[in-house]
This record gives C-alpha cells, structure tokens and sequence, in this order.
C-alpha cells in the first residue's frame, strides 16, 4: 500500500463564509484553524497548503466563556526598553479594532512555521456583517449548530 501525497494539481481550494456572532472563541479558532489547514479534507497533507480561503464576519460579536473577557491580557512589546503594552480582551474587542481577537486566536491554533504564515493569507476576518468577497459566492459554514456547546446563551 502506497502512501497518498497531494499535488498542486490536486488541490481545490474553496471560499467558506462564518458569521461569529454569538460563537464561543476556542471554539470558532479551532474549526476555522482546521479549514485553513485542510484537515477536513480526505486528502489532507500535511506540507502542502490544501486549506480553503475562510471570511469571518461580525468578529466583534464573538462570546467568551467565564470571565476571560475582563481577564485575559493580550501583550504587545513597542520594541523599547520597558515598553511591555497589555490591554484586555474586553479593551480590544470594543476598540478600533475587534477583528484581531479572532486573528489572534486563529493565528495561535495553527502551528509556527513557514507554512501556517503562508496558510494565515487565506484568512479574512471582518468586524462588521459586510465583506467585499460577494464575487468568490462564498458557502456559508454555519458554526452555531455543529455543536450546542459553540454558543453562549449570556
């Protein structure tokens, strides 16, 4: 028995759209991570990128279980001396910029090399409901009913 290893040839990328609203986090990162790297794929390899391109919409609408909202601490160093930044999720998430809770998430699910760089282009997150990705029709993958447990009832 030979072992099966995709070409470029073989690769099919497809567009898949997620809305985030009302979606745990970890539980929206780790599906989102699997779909960049290909895993649900039956021909899944794991040094080629086989992933599909994935829109998340409505980021800033994302649930956190417990109190991670107020107390988990994302960290930024400005590159001075003593120049250690933190801020909140909740900080961040009702900032200029929401969208990089999920990047982050998603970012920190795929392993760190080469190709988890290259496999982080494919993703799109968005803050608001509109994208402009209309063209590509992408299929919506509906997060909310794959499991009870990937939404908060607050």
């Amino acid at each position: 028995m030979k072992t099966y290893t995709a070409t470029p040839a073989d690769i099919d990328k497809q567009w898949i759209l997620i809305d985030a609203e009302g979606v745990v986090l970890g539980r929206l990162a780790s599906i989102v991570a699997s779909r960049l790297r290909g895993k649900h794929k039956p021909s899944f390899t794991p040094h080629m990128d086989m992933g599909d391109n994935v829109i998340v919409i409505n980021a800033d609408k994302v649930q956190m279980t417990g109190k991670k909202r107020t107390d988990k601490t994302y960290y930024r160093h400005t590159g001075y001396p003593g120049g250690i930044k933190s801020k909140t999720a909740g900080e961040i998430l009702e900032g200029a910029h929401p969208e990089r809770v999920v990047t982050l998430a998603i970012k920190r699910m795929l392993p760190g090399n080469r190709l988890s760089r290259k496999q982080m282009t494919n993703l799109r997150v968005y803050a608001g409901a509109e994208h402009p990705h209309a063209a590509q029709e992408p299929q919506v993958l509906d997060v909310k009913s794959m499991n009870t447990k990937n939404t908060r009832s607050a």
